[in-house]
């Protein structure tokens, strides 16, 4: 596949190697929760919780992690280990790349308030620079979820690619 001089073309390349990009990091995420114990059933995950509540999580966002999600740990490490795994999936073949990205905002979104506060007296500009490490996925997120970022390089690009070849060849 070669690069044409066209803007959009390029954008649109680049815009899928950015999604291909995000899917193999939430696939190596996913990847060694779900295959691995330690996260879903030995603590793992109420390890980073406990973390999030001794100095990093917004205070709105405590009763909810004490008073829901350490009483549903296991079911919510679970569901954290094959929610990256299926981002992950789903961003790197493109497939359902819309309703991953969907996803992966919401769950940026809840780790931003649950783990990235940087303390009641902090400067204005620290609330942005202690979310970076979500921040910058919640934004490639939003911008899949917007975009076309399925167009090429995908599943539902070579899906569409075929229908073309085929039904202009059947006239």
């Amino acid at each position: 596949m070669a690069l044409t001089p066209d803007s959009g073309t390029r954008n649109n390349y680049a815009f899928a190697l950015v999604r291909i990009g995000v899917g193999i990091l939430f696939l190596i995420f996913g990847q060694y929760k779900v295959f691995g114990t330690a996260f879903t059933l030995h603590g793992g995950f109420q390890f980073w919780i406990n973390k999030f509540l001794e100095g990093g999580a917004y205070p709105f966002m405590t009763p909810i992690l004490r008073g829901f999600v350490l009483p549903h740990a296991t079911a919510i490490a679970f569901l954290v280990a094959y929610g990256e795994l299926a981002i992950g999936l789903a961003l790197t073949f493109g497939i359902l790349v819309r309703s991953a990205s969907f996803c992966g905002l919401i769950f940026m979104l809840t780790m931003i308030f649950s783990s990235d506060y940087p303390g009641a007296g902090a400067p204005f500009w620290q609330y942005f620079g202690a979310s970076l490490s979500h921040s910058v996925f919640a934004l490639c997120f939003a911008a899949f979820l917007f975009g076309r970022a399925d167009s090429v390089w995908s599943v539902a690009a070579m899906r569409k690619s075929r229908a073309s070849v085929g039904g202009s060849g059947n006239q």
